[in-house]
Protein backbone atom coordinates (compact mmCIF):
# COMPACT_ATOMS: atom_id res chain seq x y z
CA UNK A 1 0.00 0.00 0.00
CA UNK A 2 0.72 3.34 -0.45
CA UNK A 3 -0.03 5.30 2.38
CA UNK A 4 -0.28 9.55 2.78
CA UNK A 5 -0.80 11.11 6.18
CA UNK A 6 -2.39 14.73 6.47
CA UNK A 7 -4.02 13.69 3.00
CA UNK A 8 -6.97 16.09 3.30
CA UNK A 9 -4.84 19.05 3.38
CA UNK A 10 -3.71 21.20 0.09
CA UNK A 11 -0.65 19.36 -0.52
CA UNK A 12 -1.84 15.61 0.67
CA UNK A 13 -4.91 15.93 -1.77
CA UNK A 14 -2.59 16.61 -4.64
CA UNK A 15 -0.35 13.99 -3.54
CA UNK A 16 -3.13 11.32 -3.60
CA UNK A 17 -4.50 12.47 -6.84
CA UNK A 18 -1.02 11.79 -8.32
CA UNK A 19 -0.77 8.27 -6.86
CA UNK A 20 -4.31 7.71 -8.32
CA UNK A 21 -3.49 8.27 -11.43
CA UNK A 22 -0.78 5.67 -11.49
CA UNK A 23 -1.82 2.74 -9.12
CA UNK A 24 -5.42 1.53 -8.12
CA UNK A 25 -7.52 3.14 -5.64
CA UNK A 26 -7.30 -0.10 -3.74
CA UNK A 27 -3.28 0.21 -3.55
CA UNK A 28 -3.58 3.93 -1.69
CA UNK A 29 -4.65 4.36 2.26
CA UNK A 30 -4.63 7.24 4.05
CA UNK A 31 -4.00 8.66 7.24
CA UNK A 32 -6.08 11.06 8.52
CA UNK A 33 -7.71 12.96 11.83
CA UNK A 34 -11.29 12.96 10.02
CA UNK A 35 -12.95 10.19 8.04
CA UNK A 36 -15.30 13.03 7.08
CA UNK A 37 -13.02 14.98 4.93
CA UNK A 38 -11.65 11.82 3.46
CA UNK A 39 -14.92 10.84 2.65
CA UNK A 40 -15.03 11.36 -1.13
CA UNK A 41 -11.65 9.77 -1.38
CA UNK A 42 -13.63 6.46 0.50
CA UNK A 43 -15.61 6.87 -2.13
CA UNK A 44 -13.30 6.29 -4.82
CA UNK A 45 -11.50 3.01 -3.03
CA UNK A 46 -9.01 4.22 -1.12
CA UNK A 47 -8.75 3.12 2.30
CA UNK A 48 -8.93 5.25 5.43
CA UNK A 49 -7.16 5.12 8.71
CA UNK A 50 -8.03 7.54 11.06
CA UNK A 51 -5.48 8.54 13.23
CA UNK A 52 -4.19 11.13 15.68
CA UNK A 53 -0.43 12.47 15.89
CA UNK A 54 -1.38 13.16 19.92
CA UNK A 55 -2.75 9.84 20.54
CA UNK A 56 0.43 7.14 19.74
CA UNK A 57 -2.47 4.48 20.11
CA UNK A 58 -4.38 5.33 16.94
CA UNK A 59 -0.99 5.24 15.01
CA UNK A 60 -0.82 1.26 15.62
CA UNK A 61 -2.92 -0.07 12.60
CA UNK A 62 -2.32 3.31 10.29
CA UNK A 63 1.08 1.31 8.56
CA UNK A 64 1.49 -2.29 7.49
CA UNK A 65 4.44 -4.66 6.64
CA UNK A 66 5.92 -3.57 3.35
CA UNK A 67 4.15 0.03 3.06
CA UNK A 68 5.89 3.09 1.51
CA UNK A 69 4.63 5.45 3.57
CA UNK A 70 4.69 9.16 2.65
CA UNK A 71 4.66 11.66 5.74
CA UNK A 72 3.61 15.14 5.11
CA UNK A 73 5.13 17.33 7.93
CA UNK A 74 1.94 18.32 10.70
CA UNK A 75 0.95 21.60 10.79
CA UNK A 76 1.02 23.05 14.70
CA UNK A 77 4.08 24.30 14.64
CA UNK A 78 6.11 24.07 18.07
CA UNK A 79 3.75 20.45 18.19
CA UNK A 80 5.65 18.58 15.92
CA UNK A 81 8.27 16.64 17.11
CA UNK A 82 6.40 14.60 19.38
CA UNK A 83 3.62 14.08 16.89
CA UNK A 84 6.15 13.34 14.68
CA UNK A 85 8.21 10.66 16.70
CA UNK A 86 5.00 8.89 17.35
CA UNK A 87 4.49 8.58 13.11
CA UNK A 88 8.09 6.83 13.07
CA UNK A 89 7.70 4.52 16.18
CA UNK A 90 4.55 3.67 14.28
CA UNK A 91 5.76 3.07 11.04
CA UNK A 92 9.13 1.24 12.50
CA UNK A 93 6.64 -1.18 14.67
CA UNK A 94 4.89 -2.03 11.29
CA UNK A 95 8.03 -2.34 9.17
CA UNK A 96 7.35 0.20 6.51
CA UNK A 97 9.14 -0.39 3.08
CA UNK A 98 9.41 3.06 2.84
CA UNK A 99 9.01 6.63 5.43
CA UNK A 100 9.57 9.65 2.91
CA UNK A 101 9.09 12.67 4.87
CA UNK A 102 8.19 16.64 3.74
CA UNK A 103 11.17 18.78 5.37
CA UNK A 104 12.64 21.97 4.77
CA UNK A 105 15.82 22.68 2.87
CA UNK A 106 18.82 21.87 4.28
CA UNK A 107 20.24 25.61 4.00
CA UNK A 108 17.64 27.01 6.33
CA UNK A 109 18.50 28.40 9.61
CA UNK A 110 15.33 29.85 10.68
CA UNK A 111 12.97 28.91 12.90
CA UNK A 112 10.83 27.28 11.49
CA UNK A 113 13.24 24.99 10.38
CA UNK A 114 14.19 23.24 13.69
CA UNK A 115 11.47 21.29 13.88
CA UNK A 116 12.13 19.64 10.48
CA UNK A 117 15.57 18.98 11.67
CA UNK A 118 14.70 17.26 14.56
CA UNK A 119 12.35 15.05 12.69
CA UNK A 120 15.09 13.97 10.29
CA UNK A 121 17.22 13.22 13.31
CA UNK A 122 14.43 10.74 14.57
CA UNK A 123 13.80 9.46 11.23
CA UNK A 124 17.62 8.56 11.09
CA UNK A 125 17.78 7.26 14.41
CA UNK A 126 14.82 4.45 13.47
CA UNK A 127 16.88 2.79 11.11
CA UNK A 128 13.82 3.09 9.00
CA UNK A 129 14.68 2.72 5.18
CA UNK A 130 13.44 6.33 4.12
CA UNK A 131 13.36 9.35 1.78
CA UNK A 132 14.04 13.23 2.65
CA UNK A 133 11.71 15.34 0.71
CA UNK A 134 13.27 19.07 1.44
CA UNK A 135 10.52 21.04 0.02
CA UNK A 136 11.38 24.85 -1.12
CA UNK A 137 8.81 27.28 -0.64
CA UNK A 138 5.49 26.93 -2.44
CA UNK A 139 4.41 29.62 -4.90
CA UNK A 140 1.06 29.71 -3.51
CA UNK A 141 2.32 31.27 -0.17
CA UNK A 142 2.98 34.32 -1.99
CA UNK A 143 -0.13 34.17 -4.28
CA UNK A 144 -3.04 33.22 -2.37
CA UNK A 145 -4.50 36.93 -2.62
CA UNK A 146 -3.10 37.65 -5.60
CA UNK A 147 -6.33 40.12 -6.40
CA UNK A 148 -5.74 41.62 -3.11
CA UNK A 149 -2.03 42.31 -3.73
CA UNK A 150 -3.06 43.89 -6.99
CA UNK A 151 -5.54 45.95 -5.08
CA UNK A 152 -3.31 47.51 -2.40
CA UNK A 153 -0.72 47.69 -5.45
CA UNK A 154 2.10 46.63 -3.14
CA UNK A 155 3.93 43.83 -2.39
CA UNK A 156 5.46 43.89 0.72
CA UNK A 157 8.17 42.09 2.71
CA UNK A 158 11.71 42.54 4.51
CA UNK A 159 13.48 40.39 2.79
CA UNK A 160 15.27 43.00 0.75
CA UNK A 161 16.81 41.81 -2.43
CA UNK A 162 16.47 38.27 -1.26
CA UNK A 163 15.38 35.59 -3.68
CA UNK A 164 13.20 32.34 -3.51
CA UNK A 165 13.34 29.56 -5.50
CA UNK A 166 9.43 28.64 -5.19
CA UNK A 167 7.32 25.82 -7.31
CA UNK A 168 4.17 24.88 -6.91
CA UNK A 169 2.13 22.78 -4.72
CA UNK A 170 1.89 20.14 -7.61
CA UNK A 171 5.00 20.04 -8.64
CA UNK A 172 6.37 19.21 -5.34
CA UNK A 173 3.11 16.59 -5.25
CA UNK A 174 4.53 14.76 -8.28
CA UNK A 175 7.81 14.78 -6.62
CA UNK A 176 6.37 12.71 -3.74
CA UNK A 177 4.37 10.31 -5.89
CA UNK A 178 7.62 9.65 -8.25
CA UNK A 179 9.06 9.08 -5.00
CA UNK A 180 6.54 6.59 -3.49
CA UNK A 181 6.33 4.59 -6.68
CA UNK A 182 9.76 4.48 -7.97
CA UNK A 183 12.93 2.68 -7.08
CA UNK A 184 15.81 3.54 -5.54
CA UNK A 185 15.09 6.63 -3.23
CA UNK A 186 16.18 4.76 -0.10
CA UNK A 187 18.50 6.99 1.59
CA UNK A 188 17.96 9.61 -0.38
CA UNK A 189 18.03 13.65 0.14
CA UNK A 190 16.48 15.68 -2.58
CA UNK A 191 16.89 19.46 -2.55
CA UNK A 192 13.40 20.74 -4.22
CA UNK A 193 12.79 23.68 -5.28
CA UNK A 194 12.25 25.76 -8.49
CA UNK A 195 14.31 26.04 -11.56
CA UNK A 196 14.39 29.63 -10.73
CA UNK A 197 14.67 32.26 -7.95
CA UNK A 198 13.35 35.36 -8.35
CA UNK A 199 12.99 38.40 -5.48
CA UNK A 200 9.77 40.43 -4.14
CA UNK A 201 10.93 43.43 -6.44
CA UNK A 202 10.32 40.71 -9.50
CA UNK A 203 7.18 39.42 -7.81
CA UNK A 204 5.42 42.84 -7.78
CA UNK A 205 6.60 43.63 -11.50
CA UNK A 206 4.85 40.26 -12.35
CA UNK A 207 1.56 41.09 -10.71
CA UNK A 208 1.71 44.72 -12.30
CA UNK A 209 2.74 42.69 -15.85
CA UNK A 210 -0.34 39.94 -15.49
CA UNK A 211 -2.59 42.59 -14.71
CA UNK A 212 -2.53 45.78 -16.04
CA UNK A 213 -2.17 47.78 -13.39
CA UNK A 214 0.75 49.19 -10.85
CA UNK A 215 2.20 47.38 -8.28
CA UNK A 216 5.28 47.97 -6.69
CA UNK A 217 7.35 46.48 -3.95
CA UNK A 218 8.01 47.97 -0.49
CA UNK A 219 11.06 46.44 1.59
CA UNK A 220 10.36 47.45 5.66
CA UNK A 221 12.37 46.37 8.85
CA UNK A 222 11.06 43.35 10.29
CA UNK A 223 9.42 45.52 13.09
CA UNK A 224 6.98 47.40 10.75
CA UNK A 225 7.25 43.77 8.65
CA UNK A 226 5.88 42.02 11.95
CA UNK A 227 3.27 45.33 12.89
CA UNK A 228 1.51 44.65 9.08
CA UNK A 229 1.21 41.32 9.99
CA UNK A 230 0.00 41.45 13.31
CA UNK A 231 -2.53 44.40 11.70
CA UNK A 232 -3.49 42.51 8.96
CA UNK A 233 -4.99 39.96 11.22
CA UNK A 234 -1.91 37.05 11.68
CA UNK A 235 -1.32 35.78 15.19
CA UNK A 236 1.39 36.79 16.80
CA UNK A 237 3.61 34.19 16.72
CA UNK A 238 2.58 33.06 12.88
CA UNK A 239 3.70 36.71 11.79
CA UNK A 240 6.85 36.88 13.74
CA UNK A 241 7.76 33.16 11.78
CA UNK A 242 7.28 34.58 8.50
CA UNK A 243 9.54 37.77 9.37
CA UNK A 244 12.07 35.04 10.32
CA UNK A 245 11.77 33.17 7.21
CA UNK A 246 12.05 36.72 4.86
CA UNK A 247 15.29 37.26 7.47
CA UNK A 248 16.19 33.75 5.73
CA UNK A 249 15.56 34.80 2.36
CA UNK A 250 17.32 37.94 2.62
CA UNK A 251 20.82 35.51 3.59
CA UNK A 252 19.60 33.12 0.96
CA UNK A 253 18.44 30.28 2.26
CA UNK A 254 15.41 29.93 -0.01
CA UNK A 255 17.71 30.19 -3.50
CA UNK A 256 19.06 27.14 -3.81
CA UNK A 257 18.49 25.62 -7.57
CA UNK A 258 19.64 22.56 -7.67
CA UNK A 259 17.24 20.80 -9.83
CA UNK A 260 16.12 17.74 -8.12
CA UNK A 261 12.95 18.97 -8.53
CA UNK A 262 12.77 19.02 -12.07
CA UNK A 263 14.99 15.65 -12.15
CA UNK A 264 11.87 13.84 -10.63
CA UNK A 265 8.90 15.42 -11.95
CA UNK A 266 10.60 14.93 -15.52
CA UNK A 267 10.00 18.33 -16.22
CA UNK A 268 10.21 22.01 -15.97
CA UNK A 269 8.95 23.71 -12.18
CA UNK A 270 6.22 26.03 -13.24
CA UNK A 271 7.34 29.45 -13.50
CA UNK A 272 6.40 32.48 -11.36
CA UNK A 273 5.13 34.42 -14.69
CA UNK A 274 2.94 31.07 -15.39
CA UNK A 275 1.79 30.83 -11.45
CA UNK A 276 0.93 34.79 -11.09
CA UNK A 277 -1.64 34.36 -14.08
CA UNK A 278 -2.76 31.41 -12.74
CA UNK A 279 -3.77 32.94 -9.63
CA UNK A 280 -5.31 36.08 -10.75
CA UNK A 281 -7.41 34.26 -13.37
CA UNK A 282 -8.95 32.25 -10.20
Amino acid sequence: MYVVTGATGQLGRLVVEGLLAQVPASEVAVAVRSAEKAADLAARGVAVRVVDYDKPETLAGAFAEGDRVLLISGSEVGRRIPQHRAVVEAAKAAGVALLAYTSIPGAATFRLADEHKATEELILASGLPHAFLRNGWYTENYLGDAAGTVARGVVLGSAGDGRVATAPRRDYADAAVAVLVGEGHEGRVYELSGDAAWSLPELAAELAKASGKPVGHRDVTPAEHLDALVGAGLPQGFAEALVDVDAGIARGELAGTPGDLARLIGRPTVPLAESVRTALDA
